[in-house]
């Protein structure tokens, strides 16, 4: 595992790197073609707009004038002369908005709608070259960006082939611009560039899952590992120790001394506790996991409860040359809760204060009440935490190291269970400590009113 890990990471991170690279490359080929599309539509519209302006180009016509002339006393033939009527010029039959309004027509036909342009009509001039008679208004400041790329598309407008005029009358062209191009194109793969940004996303996201799984899963398999060592260990212990007894009470000296054999079959009784109670700790483990854990919720006065778990530390805390103080200030301790659990509750935050403790232990546990809530604050000067243990504290199967400590025993299911119950009871618990100088345990519990 420790190595096939860090090789599926590195896998999977290069699989990322490599989508990222394409979803890159994909964009850049995607600008390209839709910049060419916008580039062969503008054309297009470009094109529809400026035969619509030939075929008005086209209503000149060819006039024959006649011309008699008759001098005295002689006749003469009639003399034709053939005369040309000069059409009007884009500008002098159109305004720039009814063009511009032309070219905003033929584009939305051709899907861009928001399309930015600047338009210009030109007319041939032998001695000037291509003199402008019609421009849009930001058409000139638009021409003279060099900062920006403004492509020009010219289209010539001209007589209809196979009119009278074609060939006769000068050509003029319509000019479109597109400012800024690159940027309007960008603006139009928006859609696109979202779509991308969320599937990266996506897989970014799906990847972080994935490692934080595995690692999650390294720990879990670590930490249950650590369980069975310690269950076996605790198991063990009593079972070698009921052993001994058992050989111990097979011997005829021993079976002859009552006083032996109540000692001997004492100590089975004992071990035979002490499986129990880690036979219940282990189911209890199991219904927590199955969110299966129910409370006979009745109403309770915490200071009763406080008192009793006391008083069954009482032949502990004696053998350990322990101080117990306690100020119970609450004003009012009525709460609704199971009492098997939130005495187990108590029972474990006090017994976790005499096993992490160190010569002259000292334990404090004060309440205080405020509106909704039954502060218990159960304080202790032992050995205290680390940093990183208040934050797993309170996981399954973590245990503190206890440094030089070996006298710690169990299953790393006491601080679990602890939380659990608090969370059921829709109470909070807080964890305050200090590395060598001890912890302070506050539990929230939702007040009763007095009746």
């Amino acid at each position: 595992m420790k190595k096939v890990f860090p090789a599926i990471v590195v896998l999977i991170a290069l699989s990322l790197a490599g989508i990222i690279v394409f979803q890159i490359s994909w964009l850049k080929n995607l600008l390209q073609v839709q910049q060419q599309n916008l580039f062969q539509n503008v054309d297009y519209a470009g094109i529809e707009v400026a035969n619509d302006l030939s075929r008005q180009a086209s209503g000149a016509q060819v006039h024959v004038h006649l011309h008699s002339r008759q001098l005295p006393g002689l006749r003469m033939a009639p003399k034709y002369e053939l005369g040309i009527i000069k059409p009007p010029q884009i500008s002098e039959r159109y305004t720039d908005f009814e063009i511009y309004d032309k070219l905003k027509k033929a584009f939305d036909k051709k899907g861009l709608h928001k399309l930015r342009f600047e338009f210009a009509v030109a007319t041939a001039n032998d001695s000037e070259g291509w003199l402008l008679e019609m421009q849009s208004r930001n058409f000139a400041t638009a021409i003279l960006d060099s900062t920006k790329n403004n492509p020009q598309i010219t289209i010539p407008i001209s007589p209809e082939s196979g009119s009278d005029l074609e060939g006769l009358v000068g050509s003029e062209r319509l000019v479109i611009l597109i400012p800024d191009v690159k940027t309007q194109v960008w603006q139009s793969l928006v859609p696109q560039i979202i779509a991308s940004g969320v599937f990266v996303l996506i897989l970014i996201a799906a990847f972080y899952l994935t490692v934080k799984t595995m690692l999650n899963q390294k720990k879990l398999s670590e930490i249950k590992s650590d369980f069975i060592n310690n269950m076996t260990h605790e198991f063990k212990t009593p079972l070698a120790t009921i052993s001994l007894a058992v050989d111990a009470l097979r011997n005829e000296k021993v079976q002859n001394d009552p006083q032996k054999m109540g000692y001997f079959n004492g100590i089975i009784k004992e071990e035979n506790v002490r499986m129990n109670k880690h036979v219940e700790t282990i189911l209890q483990a199991a219904l927590m996991e199955k969110q299966e854990l129910k409370l006979n919720l009745e109403r309770l006065h915490a200071h009763d409860i406080i008192n009793h778990v006391m008083e069954n530390f009482a032949l502990v805390l004696q053998q350990k040359n322990a101080r117990l103080e306690t100020y119970l200030n609450a004003s009012n301790d009525l709460i609704e809760a199971d009492e098997v659990h939130f005495t187990n509750l108590i029972s474990n935050l006090v017994d976790n204060a005499i096993k992490y403790s160190k010569e002259n232990l000292l334990i404090k546990i004060t309440t205080h009440s405020s509106n909704k809530f039954l502060l218990i604050r159960i304080e202790d000067n032992g050995i205290g935490m680390s940093k990183e243990t208040v934050k797993r504290i309170f996981e399954k199967f973590y245990r503190a190291h206890t440094g030089n400590l070996h006298n710690v025993k169990g299953f790393g299911l006491g601080m679990s269970y602890v939380k659990t119950v608090i969370d059921i009871h829709k109470g909070r618990i807080k964890v305050d400590s200090v590395l060598g100088k001890g912890s302070t345990f506050t539990v929230e519990m939702p007040l009763l009113k007095e009746a």
